[in-house]
């Protein structure tokens, strides 16, 4: 079959639009494949499109008017009275983690313990309040998050999957929290289904000092704090929970609350065996009739539970509030109808009163004027 010339071009301009067109939906479908790809190599921290993995600077040694998320003092030093302690040094490495929207980083290191002799990892988290400008000079509390379940070599926290972060943003901007620093470190020194109590068992690793004298060292180390136990608080969820509220009893000098979700309320380690004297100094029931005795230093224990936990968990809660919760020993209860023994029940449940009531305990940075 013959074409005149004008029907030649028409075919051949109908092919080349064709082929146009088939070019212009490839080129779209890479650009979106792209897109698409990007996104999940983000979401995956993968790749060119991840910061994970890379250095985290908190202002530890920041210059004379450096900006930045973690933000350093200015330059400026608070007066020789002051609540604030400004970073003491050394600067550890942190590296990044996780990245959340506000552009708020949870970042890690290794931590050498110097006093407990115990190496393990910590996870760090700032809020953006921490960098504002306003906040230069003031310290931030501190509240140690320790997690349930074996709590080695990750501690649950840090990811952002349970928003404990943005929540604590989320509840300071509401007026219920304060905006706490936070570290996050290992509860036990090795994953094999034995736990350690967050104690010094004899003949152990030192995780009771690893958790209230290392892990604080770190912090005072790398961040602007308060000098007084007022901006010092646990919390964590079963065994962290225990490991928390009996290092506040246990050391009320320099820790002042705690939140204690499903908490274990008497130390169970199988290591203790042999050990009595030394169990009975890391059992929160007798530390809180010790602290009862002496009358104080006054301490605050928001409890948490859900109805569907093990009557064990609820009965010990229930005993040690109703026998302890007295005195120097303060506590709150927040029961959480419906609620299960996992982490994901406490953290919207605590912006429902615990958080604001430890708060409502300790000091918070103060905007200069």
């Amino acid at each position: 079959m013959t074409h005149s010339p004008s029907e030649a071009y028409r075919s051949r301009g109908h092919r080349r639009a064709t082929r146009a067109k088939r070019w212009t939906i490839v080129v779209a479908s890479i650009a979106v494949l792209g897109l698409i790809t990007g996104g999940v190599l983000d979401y995956l921290k993968i790749g060119p499109f991840s910061d994970k993995g890379e250095k985290v600077s908190f202002g530890q040694q920041a210059p004379a008017g450096n900006g930045g998320q973690a933000g350093g003092n200015n330059g400026a030093q608070p007066a020789a009275d002051s609540k604030v302690l400004m970073p003491t040094g050394p600067a550890a490495e942190f590296k990044n983690v996780n990245t959340l929207g506000d552009g708020t980083h949870i970042a890690v290191t290794t931590l050498e313990g110097k006093k407990s002799g115990f190496t393990g990892k910590v996870w760090v988290w700032a809020p953006k309040e921490y960098g504002d400008p306003k906040f230069a000079n003031s310290g931030f509390p501190v509240l140690v998050a320790l997690p349930g379940g074996p709590g080695f070599p990750d501690n649950y926290w840090m990811g952002t999957n349970l928003k404990l972060q943005s929540s604590i943003s989320k509840w300071y901007a509401e007026g219920k929290s304060k905006p706490f620093l936070l570290a996050m470190p290992v509860l036990n020194p090795k994953n094999n289904g034995t736990y350690w109590d967050g104690s010094d068992i004899p003949n152990q690793p030192k995780m009771g000092t690893w958790l209230t004298d290392d892990v604080p060292d770190l912090m005072k180390q790398n961040f602007r704090t308060i000098k007084s136990r007022d901006g010092w608080a646990f919390m964590g969820s079963s065994s962290g929970g225990f490991a928390g509220m009996k290092a506040v009893l246990k050391h009320p000098d320099r820790f002042k609350a705690a939140i204690a979700s499903g908490p274990d309320i008497v130390p169970d380690s199988p290591l203790w065996k042999g050990h009595q004297k030394e169990m009975d100094e890391n059992n929160p029931e007798l530390l809180a009739k010790d602290l009862i005795a002496k009358g104080g230093p006054d301490v605050y224990i928001a409890f948490q539970y859900g109805t569907r936990e093990d009557p064990i968990t609820i009965n010990g809660v229930k005993k040690f509030v109703a026998t302890y919760g007295k005195g120097p020993v303060h506590t709150n209860v927040k029961v959480i109808e419906g609620g299960k023994h996992d982490a994901y029940t406490y953290v919207p449940s605590m912006g429902q009163g615990p958080i604001q009531w430890i708060s409502e305990q300790l000091e918070g940075p103060v905007p200069a004027s």
